[in-house]
C-alpha cells in the first residue's frame, strides 16, 4: 500500500511527490493526460532575466528525479471519486481503487469558456489548447488568427504563437453580458493588464501604465482608446471592439465584430468583419476543485485567488485529515509558485507521517520561506491582489481551525 497518491501529475503534483518520497514515503502519482508535467509541457518564454523557461525541460526534470525516489508515476488515469473510510483516502479510478492515508490534490487550473455564436466552429479553441497544440503536439493551429479575450494568460500564449511562426492579426473583447463578466469590460481589462504593465515591450507604454494606474487617467485613457488599438508584440490590441460572432460554413472564415464605447456598449452601425483561419477565446483560469468539493471540503470564495478555494493552510494542509492541496487548486498562480507549494505539501505529509527526521521541520519552513521569495520575484501575477488573497485564506483558517489543532481533524 502506498503512504501518499498524487492526483496531478503538473509542477505541483511531481514537486509534492519528491518532497514526499525524499522523506522515506511511498508515493503514486496518477494523471490523466498520456504524459506528466501538467501545463508545464505547454510553457515556452523567455523570463525577465533572459534566459528562457522550457516547460517541457522542466517537467523532464522533475520526472527524472521522482524516478530515481521510485515514485510510481502512472498516466492516462482518471480519478471519479474521493472518500475517506477510517483512516484510510480510498481514490477510485479509471483502473480500479486505490487506498492511502495522505492524499495530495494537485489537480490544477481549467479554463473558463465565454460562449458566443459560431463557437462550435472548426477552427474555434480555447487558448490554453491553442498553447497544447502548438508547443506539446507541434500541431500549427492556423495561420492567421484572433484572440478573442485580453489577458495576462492570452499574452504569453500570443508570444508563444508568433514564436512557432503563428500570426495573429488582432486581439479584441468579447461582447459585454452575463456570458462574458468583467472580460467583456473595457476598463476592468485594462485595469488588470496594468498588473503586467512592467513587461510592456516600449518604455513609453511602461510609462503610460504608471498615469492609467490613477482612476481619472484610466477613464479618460479608456475613452480615447486608438481605434487601430495598441501594439503589444506587434499584435493590436483593440479594446473597444466586441466579437459579436465567428461566422464561417465548415470552418472558421472570420469574426464579426462591431466598436464599443469605454464601457464596452456596442455602437449601432459599426460592425466589420475581420478575417480568420482561426480563433482563440481567452477566458482566464479557475482553480479545478471538483474533487475537493467531492471528498466534502469546505470552500470559500476569494475572487484574488481565482474562485472557490478549498480551506487550506500556509502547510497545504486541509481540515479533511490526510489530505492536502498544492498548485493553481488553492489559487492561480504560476509554475514555479505550484513548484513551491507541491515542496511544503510533501514535507507537511512527511512531518505528519513523522517522516524525514528531525530535520523534516527545518525543510518545511524553509520552503515555506521559498514560496514568499519566488512570488516576489514572479515576472507576472494572474491576478493583481494574490497577496491579498492568500491572507483572507489564511486569516481564515487560523479564525476557524487554529483552535482545533490539538485536536484530530476531520474524518
Amino acid at each position: 500500500m502506498m503512504d501518499v497518491i498524487v492526483i496531478g501529475g503538473g509542477p505541483a503534483g511531481l514537486a509534492g511527490a519528491i518532497a514526499s518520497a525524499s522523506s522515506g514515503l511511498k508515493v503514486t502519482v496518477i494523471d490523466e493526460f498520456v504524459k506528466p508535467g501538467g501545463r508545464l509541457l505547454g510553457q515556452l518564454h523567455e523570463e525577465p532575466s533572459g534566459e528562457w523557461w522550457n516547460g517541457i525541460k522542466e517537467s523532464e526534470r522533475l520526472h527524472l528525479e521522482a524516478k530515481k525516489l521510485a515514485v510510481d508515476i502512472r498516466c492516462g488515469v482518471s480519478v471519479y471519486n474521493l472518500e475517506k473510510d477510517d483512516e484510510l483516502w480510498n481514490v477510485h479510478t479509471s483502473i480500479g481503487t486505490l487506498t492511502a492515508p495522505n492524499v495530495l490534490l494537485a489537480t490544477g487550473a481549467a479554463e473558463y469558456p465565454i460562449p458566443l455564436p459560431g463557437w462550435t466552429l472548426p477552427g474555434v479553441m480555447s487558448i490554453g489548447a491553442a498553447q497544447v497544440m502548438t508547443n506539446v503536439h507541434r500541431v500549427q493551429v492556423g495561420k492567421n488568427g484572433i484572440i478573442i479575450g485580453a489577458n495576462i494568460l492570452a499574452f504569453a500564449i500570443l508570444n508563444e504563437l508568433q514564436l512557432a511562426g503563428i500570426h495573429v492579426d488582432r486581439i479584441v473583447l468579447p461582447e459585454k453580458g452575463p456570458l462574458s463578466g468583467d472580460a467583456g469590460e473595457p476598463e476592468e481589462v485594462m485595469k488588470s493588464l496594468l498588473n503586467a504593465a512592467h513587461l510592456a515591450p516600449s518604455p513609453l507604454l511602461r510609462m503610460g501604465s504608471k498615469f492609467m494606474k490613477n482612476d481619472w487617467f484610466r477613464k479618460m485613457g479608456m475613452k480615447f482608446f486608438p481605434k487601430n488599438g495598441v501594439k503589444v508584440n506587434g499584435t493590436p490590441l483593440l479594446l473597444r471592439k466586441a466579437a459579436l460572432e465567428i461566422i464561417g460554413t465548415e470552418q472558421v472564415e472570420g469574426v464579426r465584430v462591431a466598436d464599443t464605447d469605454e464601457f464596452g456598449n456596442v455602437i449601432p452601425g459599426t460592425e466589420t468583419i475581420y478575417e480568420a483561419d482561426f480563433v482563440c477565446i481567452a477566458g482566464g483560469l479557475y482553480p479545478l476543485a471538483e474533487l475537493a468539493a467531492v471528498a466534502g471540503c469546505p470552500f470559500q470564495y476569494i475572487p484574488e485567488l481565482g474562485g472557490h478555494i478549498p480551506h487550506h493552510s500556509e502547510t497545504m494542509d486541509t481540515p479533511l485529515s490526510g489530505l492536502y492541496v498544492a498548485g493553481n487548486i488553492t489559487g492561480i498562480e504560476s509554475g514555479k509558485i505550484a513548484m513551491a507549494q507541491g515542496t511544503i505539501a510533501g514535507y507537511s505529509i512527511a512531518k505528519h507521517a513523522d517522516k524525514g527526521g528531525a530535520a523534516i521541520e527545518e525543510k518545511l519552513q524553509q520552503a515555506i520561506q521559498n514560496i514568499h521569495i519566488v512570488r516576489e520575484q514572479a515576472a507576472i501575477q494572474f491576478n493583481s491582489e494574490i497577496d491579498k488573497g492568500r491572507r483572507k485564506m489564511y486569516e481564515l483558517w487560523e479564525r476557524l481551525y487554529s483552535s482545533k489543532k490539538s485536536e484530530s481533524k476531520i474524518s
